[in-house]
């Protein structure tokens, strides 16, 4: 990864795009300390503060956004209104016939979709703003408002102006996203994520120490610091080892391939494989089942709901064991959800046989269909089981370790950004140093 980074950051081009990446998450994080106005500051950090135990949607929130979100500055809602706008895109374009038209029609029906989904995203961002406003003001701390100016017409001037805020933050985001994409290294909204998680790791390094500390001070009485600690860097170091292994992992199915006679020509056949990645969803059935499950929470968070309905909420809450079953279900039917989208076997058949290309063992046609079909189930269904075990095992390792948390759904979104802009790098830099036959 160093190796990569050092030649890339040696190439003119790339060291302009490193570069105006590094700018972009400068700005991301510098709007994630510009206070949003009729904000009672020191009333919403006292208030965040005692949600440490108790608030942990809200804290998960918090991590995905940098810490903006305990602040209510104006990158608070993060890019998470972008991601919920992608998926209900994805998912309405595979039921509405018009929408899955416009992704076949190439570069103008993406950017058609590309515009709907920003428009979408500026809808929801006003909805979560409005949830965030609701509950800032229905919440205080020490007898003091968190909204200030709250009564008569300037009450709803501020409304306005808190909400228009936290959407616009949307909005910006969602633009500078789409900058790392067209002029930086690509996968924007992904790099906006990996900055505001790795903003939150000085947090995570200090309550470490502070354990680290109180067994040093006081062996008698926090002696069990002394496995927890190590036990927690272990497990860690052990979580990021899994998911570089099994985003590299791979199935690969051999292929061989005809003589062939080409003109005048004859060529022997070859043998090749059709790899198919363990991981090849990725992290965004944790981030569609994430985004699907924080609904609730968002509803009992801020709008206080009673009777059945808080009831029913109360059940799928963040730690509750409904929302933990409810979690490894998503998870796994977005992994098959996602994969089915994205790849086709009865189009990898056919450029297979176009090709003359075959499976050894297995007929050229509707049999070598239904046999990668069968392969990619067992694949996808691996990668699923994986990628919900790193996302529910901090759930109960949490409830072992006093609070401290390896954060799986944060660890896979860094080392998986991490992994695909060193391939993006390679790639990029490999075509840049390619020499022609002109050279």
């Amino acid at each position: 990864m160093l190796k990569t980074l050092k030649q890339a950051w040696k190439t003119g081009d790339l060291k302009k795009k490193l570069l105006y990446t590094i700018f972009i998450m400068i700005v991301f994080r510098i709007g994630s300390i510009i206070p949003v106005p009729f904000l009672n500051v020191d009333a919403l950090k006292g208030f965040m503060g005692n949600l440490s135990g108790g608030g942990a949607l809200l804290m998960y929130f918090d991590t995905l956004s940098g810490g903006a979100f305990a602040q209510a500055t104006l990158f608070a809602l993060s890019i998470q209104p972008h991601i919920n706008a992608s998926i209900i895109m994805q998912l309405m374009s595979v039921a509405m016939p018009s929408l899955e038209r416009l992704q076949r029609e190439g570069e103008e029906g993406r950017k058609r979709l590309n515009s709907i989904t920003r428009v979408l995203t500026i809808f929801l961002g006003l909805s979560q703003g409005l949830a965030y406003y609701l509950f800032l003001r229905n919440n205080s701390y020490g007898g003091s408002s968190i909204i200030k100016y709250t009564s008569g017409g300037f009450g709803v001037y501020a409304a306005i102006v808190i909400i228009s805020v936290f959407a616009a933050g949307t909005a910006l985001m969602m633009w500078l996203g789409e900058r790392i994409n067209e002029e930086g290294v690509g996968n924007g909204v992904s790099v906006l994520l990996f900055a505001g998680i790795v903003s939150r790791m000085p947090v995570l390094v200090t309550k470490v120490a502070s354990y680290i500390y109180l067994a040093i001070k006081d062996p008698g009485q926090f002696w069990s610091y002394y496995i927890l600690v190590p036990v927690y860097i272990l497990v860690f170091l052990g979580m990021v080892w899994l998911i570089v292994f099994m985003n590299d992992a791979e199935r690969r199915i051999p292929i061989l391939y005809a003589k062939r006679v080409v003109g005048r020509r004859m060529y022997d056949g070859q043998n090749s494989s059709l790899p198919l990645k363990v991981g090849l969803a990725g992290v965004m059935p944790i981030i569609f089942a994430g985004s699907i499950l924080m609904i609730p929470g968002m509803i009992n968070i801020f709008v206080r709901p009673t009777g059945t309905l808080k009831l029913v909420l109360d059940s799928i809450s963040f730690n509750g064991w409904v929302h933990t079953i409810l979690y490894f279900a998503l998870i796994l039917m977005f992994a098959y959800f996602y994969v089915s989208i994205s790849y086709n076997p009865l189009e990898i058949s056919n450029n297979l046989k176009q090709s003359g290309g075959a499976i050894p063992g297995i007929r050229p046609g509707r049999p070598t269909t239904e046999f990668l079909a069968r392969v990619l189930s067992k694949v996808t269904l691996m990668g699923a089981l994986f990628l919900a075990f790193v996302a529910i095992f901090p759930i109960f390792f949490s409830s072992l370790t006093a609070g401290l948390s390896v954060g799986g759904t944060s660890i896979i979104i860094l080392v998986g950004v991490a992994l695909e802009t060193v391939k993006i790098l390679q790639s990029q830099t490999m075509m840049r140093k390619y020499k022609g036959f002109l050279d």
